[in-house]
């Protein structure tokens, strides 16, 4: 018994009259005229393995174990099934009970459980069918992500996850110190000390929000790199859109202009979704019939469709002369909402959607300055049904517009040194993105909430498992 065991999704390719083991969890158990049928889940598809345990074919002591959730491994036969929906199924002649599951409190039945409930047992949600659909979906996805840009030449590379530089200037962020010391006398001082000699890292620091900024010091010497780690964001915000640890991709381009950003980006996004339409058949057919209908044809047509490029300025046009009546006000110069995003990618372009040139004042300092001196180069990349989807810009290389920026922002300029020496040494036009990943997994499942595409959550007052 070790790693290269078959799993249950190569035992429905063996021909009948092929003996077999299989491992799993015992789904479900039904008993009917003498024989036992029993549901086999191992996790490595959506499909579960019919056992049939005929009457004397096993010990008595050994079918009373057989409950929902017991772990174990059936020898058999593998035999063509006269049962609708599935071509052949395991005859049983053995079985090896691992771990037994009490039926009278095992949290994981085959009636159905809310999404709320099954946050609460996160350990055990993946056997269910939803969610053993969520995780091959994302373990899918990072393997498509890194096929992608390893296939164009991209350097994964690997960013700090502790920093002292705020890269997004908005200042969610949090803190790491090592002057908590429960019960110390001096914590509250220590905590507001503007002098952090005695601290750890000698200075404020912090978990990191992205991993932008130390992924462009890469590209501009190994020219195109893209990172995929944790980012963390002390947002007090329990929308279903939000989590204070996710999972972002960014990949970075030296040589590169706004324009090829955006190209890098429709590309990434058809590429990656239709990879995980072709090897996740099963699991999206699975959530185009329970959790969000038309799916599949929502996905299709992002594959295969243009995607839309517009003018922030033009887009607010379109809005202020839309007839509707937005939650939101909009005019120019505020940041659209979700509801603005998902009109103008369903109901005036009807597919997705990319936005360019972007009021300074609403976007981050790095961004490159347009000549208007109003807008900078950046892009979003909007998506019917969600919205935003990916968040990009061509980055300011010129030093002196650079720091300009830095200042207004209110951002202590002494932090960012080794950022602006990278416009002082062989400064090249250079642009990138960022994508959440917890995000493109809820565009490719239909999930509504993001603390279900992401093992265990973190969001404020939760830090459970």
């Amino acid at each position: 018994m070790d790693y290269r065991r078959e799993y249950i999704s190569d035992l429905f390719a063996k021909a009948p009259g092929t003996q077999v083991s299989a491992f799993g969890w015992v789904k479900t158990r039904r008993d009917s005229k003498g024989v036992t049928f029993v549901q086999l889940s191992d996790g490595s598809c959506f499909k579960d393995l019919q056992v049939v345990i005929d009457a004397g074919a096993l010990p008595d002591d050994e079918l009373k174990r057989l409950t929902t959730g017991a772990s174990v491994r059936f020898g058999g036969e593998i035999v063509e099934s006269p049962a609708a929906g599935q071509a052949v199924e395991l005859k049983a002649t053995e079985v090896e009970v691992f771990g037994d599951a009490d039926p009278t409190n095992y949290p994981l039945q085959k009636k159905g459980a809310t999404m709320e409930f099954l946050r609460e047992i996160a350990h055990l949600r993946g056997r269910g069918n939803t969610f053993g659909a969520v995780w091959r979906v994302r373990a899918r996805a990072s393997y498509a992500i890194h096929k992608f840009f390893t296939e164009r030449g991209f350097k994964n590379i690997h960013t700090p996850v502790i920093t002292a530089s705020d890269c997004e200037g908005a200042g969610s962020m949090f803190a790491v110190t090592t002057l908590l010391e429960q019960g110390h006398p001096d914590f509250p001082a220590k905590l507001r000390q503007t002098d952090f000699k005695e601290d750890f890292f000698g200075k404020p620091s912090y978990l990191t929000v992205s991993g932008q900024l130390e992924a462009e010091t890469l590209a501009l010497g190994l020219t195109n790199v893209y990172t995929f780690g944790p980012t963390f964001r002390a947002e007090n915000s329990s929308t279903s859109r939000h989590l204070a640890e996710f999972w972002m991709v960014e990949p970075e381009m030296a040589f590169c202009s706004l324009e090829g950003d955006m190209n890098l980006a429709e590309e990434f996004l058809k590429v990656v979704i239709a990879d995980i339409m072709e090897h996740c058949g099963p699991d999206i057919e699975f959530f185009n019939q329970r959790i969000e209908p038309e799916l599949i044809k929502t996905l299709e047509h992002v594959v295969s469709s243009g995607f839309e490029r517009m003018t922030y300025t033009e887009a607010i046009k379109h809005l202020e002369g839309s007839g509707e009546s937005f939650e939101y006000p909009v005019s120019w110069g505020t940041d659209l909402q979700s509801e603005h995003e998902r009109w103008l990618t369903e109901v005036k372009v009807g597919r997705p959607v990319i936005l360019t040139d972007y009021p300074k004042d609403i976007k981050a300092f790095y961004m490159r300055m347009n000549d208007d001196n109003k807008t900078v180069r950046a892009m979003d990349v909007l998506a019917p049904r969600i919205g935003e989807i990916i968040g990009g810009s061509q980055r300011e290389e010129r030093e002196e517009v650079l720091e300009r920026r830095i200042v207004e922002m209110g951002l202590p300029i002494e932090a960012y040194w080794w950022y602006l020496d990278l416009r002082r040494f062989g400064s090249v036009p250079h642009a990138g993105f960022g994508l959440g990943f917890e995000r493109l997994l809820m565009y490719v499942t239909g999930m509504k909430n993001i603390r279900d595409v992401i093992p265990y959550h973190r969001t404020p007052g939760n830090a459970e498992f």
